[in-house]
C-alpha cells in the first residue's frame, strides 16, 4: 500500500521524492573529511560548506532520477510496500521529474565549479564520475541497480569518495588515512540501500529488478545486513590497532550501538513500515557514528 493516503501538497511531494531519510548517506562522510582535515590543521570551512550542498544535491538528483526511471521501468508497481514514489503515484509528471533531475544535478555542478576551482582536475573527475554514477543507477541500458552493483556503487559513492574528496578539497593531500576513513562510512550506507532492497524484494523480483538482495534472497540479504553494521563497528578497533586513527575513534564503537534496534527489526520482521523504520533507523545510526568517528579524530 502506498505510505500516503491523500494527495499531499506539492511541497510535501518533492520534499518526499528527496527522501529526507536517507540524506545522512551524504552528510555523514562530508563530517568525517572535514574532521580528519580539522585534525590535521587543514580545514577550510568554504570549502567544506560546498562539499556538503554538493554531495547533497548529488544524493537527491540520484533520488529523482530513481523515482523517474523506476516508474518508467515499470519497477514501482502499486503492491510496492515502501513509501510512495512521486512518478508512480501520479503526483509528479515524467517531464516535470526529469527537469528537476536536471535542475538539481546542474545545480550541483554550479557548486563543484568552486571546488573544481579549488581542487583542479581530480574534484572535477570525482564530481562528474559521481553524477554519472547517479543517473547509471537506474538509468540508461544496462542500469547499476538492476544488475546487482547498487550496493558496490553506494559503497564507493557514498562512502569512499566523498570522505576523501572533502579532506582533498580542504587540505589539498589525499593520505591513504582519508580513504580508510571512508570505509565505514560506505558500509553504513550500504546497510540503508540493504534495508531499501530487502523491503523491496518481492516487487523488485517480479518486476525484473534484479538487486543484490533479489539475487541473494532474504536470508542472505539479512547476513550482508549484519556483516555491513558488525564491519562498521569493528573498523575502529582495526584502525586504532593498526595505528592508522587515535584510539579516540573508539567512540565509533560505542555509537554502533544505535543500530541495534534496525537490526533487530531488519532480523524479525518483513513488513513495510517496519523496515521503513529500519532504514531511517539506520541512517540515523550513521550519522550519530560519524559524529563519534569525528569527536574521536578531533580529541
Amino acid at each position: 500500500m502506498s505510505a500516503v493516503a491523500e494527495r499531499p501538497t506539492r511541497a510535501r511531494v518533492w520534499l518526499l521524492a528527496a527522501r529526507p531519510r536517507t540524506l545522512w548517506a551524504s552528510a555523514a562522510p562530508v563530517i568525517v573529511g572535514t574532521a580528519l582535515a580539522a585534525a590535521g590543521g587543514k580545514a577550510h570551512a568554504l570549502s567544506a560548506i560546498a562539499a556538503l550542498a554538493g554531495g547533497l544535491l548529488i544524493q537527491i538528483g540520484t533520488n529523482f532520477a530513481n523515482d523517474l526511471h523506476d516508474f518508467e521501468r515499470g519497477a514501482d508497481t502499486p503492491s510496492r510496500i515502501g513509501p510512495t514514489r512521486a512518478t508512480a503515484s501520479g503526483f509528479v509528471t515524467p517531464h516535470a521529474m526529469r527537469a528537476a533531475v536536471g535542475i538539481v544535478f546542474a545545480s550541483a555542478m554550479l557548486v563543484g565549479t568552486y571546488l573544481v576551482a579549488r581542487g583542479g582536475v581530480p574534484i572535477l573527475a570525482v564530481g562528474l564520475a559521481s553524477i554519472l554514477a547517479g543517473i547509471a543507477y537506474t538509468g540508461g541500458p544496462r542500469p547499476l541497480g538492476y544488475m546487482g552493483l547498487g550496493d558496490l556503487f553506494v559503497f564507493v559513492f557514498f562512502g569512499l569518495v566523498p570522505v576523501a574528496g572533502t579532506y582533498y578539497v580542504q587540505a589539498l593531500a589525499l593520505p591513504a588515512s582519508a580513504l580508510w576513513a571512508g570505509v565505514p562510512m560506505g558500509l553504513l550506507a550500504t546497510a540503508i540501500l540493504c534495508v531499501n532492497n530487502l523491503r523491496d524484494i518481492d516487487t523488485d523480483r517480479e518486476t525484473g529488478k534484479r538487486t543484490l538482495a533479489v539475487r541473494l534472497g532474504r536470508r542472505g540479504t539479512r547476513a550482508e545486513y549484519v556483516f555491513l553494521v558488525a564491519a562498521a563497528a569493528l573498523a575502529p578497533v582495526v584502525f586504532v590497532a593498526a595505528r592508522i586513527f587515535p584510539p579516540g575513534v573508539l567512540l565509533a564503537v560505542a555509537a554502533s550501538a544505535t543500530a541495534w534496534p534496525s537490526l533487530r527489526r531488519v532480523l524479525r520482521e518483513t513488513d513495510g513500515p517496519t523496515l521503513n523504520r529500519a532504514l531511517a533507523g539506520t541512517a540515523r545510526a550513521q550519522a550519530i557514528y560519524a559524529l563519534a568517528f569525528s569527536v574521536g579524530l578531533l580529541v
